[in-house]
């Protein structure tokens, strides 16, 4: 059977249908960064299905990105110590096992005891399927491979919340977990089917003498740990003013430059810091930082302005977003082909333009936003995001060593996940602070002084009269009616500073963009990862 299946998989010269392999390491892949979003709407029903209150609930999202940002710089090393293959196959049967475990979790605890261990699988799996695309395709085809990488890293995202709002809504929150158990089963069968490791993989992971970094591996676990749970809970726990985060805060600091210290004077290191060196993967991978920012922030504010400003369901508003996946999905695949014929500064820079661009008109909403203005605005920002992605990879391992592509892999995709959680915490701090300071402003022109505010209170107050309230009922409906329209003013006012800043966030990175170095070869002709 086995022999039957390969058969038909084979090309003319023997080897494997390389599409095959990439569709199959693609299918853990999304459904891994499918899970960093989707469990968000269902958190109100976990927490009422193990009477857990809605600060607790919060560690089912923090716990899974905790493991999972730990993991990912590790993921190079991994493979060189037990083979690459034999890394993601491990990885995709602890994040199928625990997701299936999650499903079944009795207590809250235990949930998210489990969605540690589901964390901990995922985070080696992006490194590795790039690691794996790069080995599988040749130069030509490298670019086009990478834009399904690419769909499952930033379509995934974008469709989580309305898939999960779904599932939730028609099934059970449990069945978030369920839906993963299939894709991670067909996942492990296909892949020891079809993935092999390169020759070069399968000499490094036999090397004598290799030796295991303790303290590298736990500093950079102690610092990473302590900054996932500092984005996560800090605006919730007021950052500073908090002992919780004053300990983590110390924390990261202790555990993040201990780290650099050590690894950059270890001569084995578990993350190798000197390809930071290298000044285009050095850029690129600060810019895949600032696009984890700007991508997964507006993916929180759009469905976030639609809820609770227009009054929009969960499903509706993450809806939403779904036309600028489906932007992406189509872009991809051109992106790919542009990649061998154009500089891919021109493609990054032109990617940032039309974005930022995109963030500026949404800068430009107000209360009377209708639905299909926000989608198209989504879907102009996601053409744009569609010219980042590959570009931006293909100029990164323009210059590194294919025997470190493992390592680079990690390290820029810790970065892209880092600038997620650093852009989250952003928005909605500054969504918290600046409906502050707008509704304190604009309290200070509501007073019985000011005419507007005097003729709108009449004006309620003689609807309100006319329809059966007493004149004492209807002026205290009438004040709480004009307070309710200034706080949404005020909120619609902070989304507005917000868009305005991830604009500004994504013009002011050109210029360090346009630093890199052109690839030495065409840009189809270098690796990507």
């Amino acid at each position: 059977m086995r022999h039957r299946i390969l058969s038909k998989l084979r090309m003319p010269d023997g080897s494997i249908n390389p599409w095959v392999i990439a569709v199959t390491v693609t299918l853990a892949t999304f459904m891994e960064v499918l899970d960093t979003s989707i469990a968000n709407v269902a958190l109100p029903h976990i927490a009422g299905g193990l009477s857990a209150g809605s600060d607790e609930s919060t560690w089912v999202l923090t716990s899974y990105l905790v493991s999972n940002a730990i993991v990912l710089p590790l993921s190079g090393w991994f493979s060189s110590l037990i083979g690459r293959k034999r890394f993601y196959m491990s990885c995709v049967a602890v994040f199928t096992v625990s997701s299936f475990l999650c499903g079944l979790a009795p207590s809250l605890g235990m949930l998210v005891f489990f969605r540690i261990l589901q964390g901990a699988g995922g985070g080696g799996l992006q490194p590795s399927e790039q690691a794996i695309l790069n080995d599988t395709f040749s130069y030509e085809k490298r670019g086009m491979a990478f834009a399904v990488y690419g769909l499952a890293v930033v379509v995934a995202p974008t469709i989580g919340p309305w898939l999960g709002g779904w599932i939730t809504d028609s099934f059970s929150w449990r069945w978030i977990f369920y839906i993963n158990v299939p894709v991670g089963i067909i996942s492990l069968i296909l892949t020891n089917l079809l993935v092999s490791d390169p020759p070069h993989m399968k000499r490094a992971s036999l090397k004598s003498g290799f030796r295991i970094d303790y303290i590298g591996i736990g500093l950079i676990s102690l610092g990473l740990g302590s900054m996932q749970i500092i984005l996560d809970k800090g605006q919730r726990d007021d950052w500073l003013s908090s002992n919780f985060i004053r300990i983590f805060f110390g924390l990261m600091l202790v555990g993040i430059i201990s780290a650099i210290i050590w690894e950059l004077r270890e001569k084995e290191p578990v993350v190798d810091l000197r390809m930071l060196k290298d000044r285009n993967f050095a850029i690129a991978t600060l810019a895949m930082f600032f696009l984890g920012f700007v991508l997964y922030s507006s993916t929180v504010l759009i469905p976030q302005l639609l809820q609770q400003l227009l009054g929009y369901t969960a499903e509706s508003a993450g809806k939403a977003l779904s036309p600028g996946g489906a932007v992406i999905m189509c872009m991809m695949p051109v992106v790919g082909l542009l990649v061998s014929r154009v500089d891919t500064r021109i493609l990054i820079t032109f990617g940032c333009i039309v974005s930022a661009s995109a963030l500026f008109v949404m800068a430009g909403w107000d209360l009377g936003l209708d639905y299909g203005h926000a989608v198209r605005t989504r879907m102009l920002q996601s053409f744009g995001l569609a010219f980042l992605f590959i570009p931006i990879n293909v100029a990164a391992f323009a210059y590194v060593p294919r025997e470190k592509t493992n390592m680079g892999t990690g390290i820029i995709n810790l970065a892209r996940n880092i600038g997620a959680s650093v852009g989250i915490a952003t928005v909605t701090t500054m969504l918290q602070r600046r409906s502050q300071v707008h509704e304190a402003q604009l309290m200070d022109r509501v007073n019985d002084y000011g005419s507007a505010y005097r003729g709108m209170l009449g004006g309620l107050q003689t609807k309100l009269v006319v329809a059966g309230s007493s004149l004492s009922h209807a002026t205290s409906q009438a004040q709480t009616m004009i307070y309710n329209t200034v706080q949404r003013q005020a909120a619609m006012m902070a989304f507005i500073d917000n868009f305005k800043m991830l604009g500004v966030v994504f013009f002011a990175v050109i210029p360090i963009l346009l630093m890199m170095k052109k690839p030495r070869a065409r840009a189809g002709s270098v690796p990507v990862h």
